[in-house]
């Protein structure tokens, strides 16, 4: 069975007072269960089936990585996936200035995404080569169906909350900011740091914890 090996820390992520949108820790492992038995699910005929187990993958790199639909959509797994390596290789896009178009950048890739990525191409070798092609608009219904199957309010049924988790969580668990930039893809850096903004209730926990106050 497909498992999550993150720890959940005490208060994860950290709300921001309603000016990002994310999912807190029970959230994600109830939309990441919800996407695995969907992807499981023996029922119907096999062309959906097929469907499922791309969006599972969809999601999985959504969620590891903190990328774009738009960024993901355009891996091709042949040439830009690196099993050896534990490396996918994205583009990076809304870059506005012309000689910074055609960016990539490089992200690692959790064991448990290349395991499941494994099993689904075992199961459907005709994926190989093709298996993150999907028109954007067709995962962002996807993910709104398995959001609001998994109990998510309306305001976090959009994969964009996947990028915004993937941040939070990363920047909670000590990665340098420097590192979330590029790993998000930013262009500036003061983009990134909207994530580390703190609410005052936040600063004296944090506080707390450091056994500073």
């Amino acid at each position: 069975m497909f498992q999550m090996n993150f720890p959940r820390p005490s208060n994860f992520p950290f709300p921001l007072e309603g000016e990002i949108k994310c999912l807190h820790h029970d959230e994600l492992l109830r939309l990441t269960e919800v996407y695995r038995l969907s992807f499981e699910e023996k029922k119907g005929k096999r062309y959906r089936r097929k469907e499922r187990a791309r969006h599972w993958l969809i999601f999985l790199l959504l969620r590891y990585t903190g990328a774009r639909v738009s960024e993901v959509i355009k891996v091709d797994d042949l040439r830009d996936i690196d099993f050896r390596e534990a490396m996918v290789t994205l583009p990076t896009l809304k870059r506005h200035s012309p000689h910074k178009k055609g960016l990539k950048r490089t992200i690692p890739l959790p064991a448990q995404f290349l395991g499941e990525m494994g099993r689904v191409l075992a199961e459907y070798p005709a994926l190989r080569g093709s298996i993150f092609r999907c028109h954007r608009s067709t995962v962002f219904r996807y993910f709104k169906a398995r959001a609001k199957e998994a109990g998510l309010p309306s305001h976090l049924c959009h994969p964009h909350v996947l990028r915004h988790t993937r941040a939070l969580e990363l920047l909670r668990a000590g990665v340098p900011v420097t590192i979330v930039q590029e790993l998000l893809g930013h262009a500036s850096l003061t983009t990134t740091a909207i994530y580390l903004r703190f609410s005052g209730r936040e600063m004296k926990e944090i506080l707390k914890d450091r056994g500073l106050i």
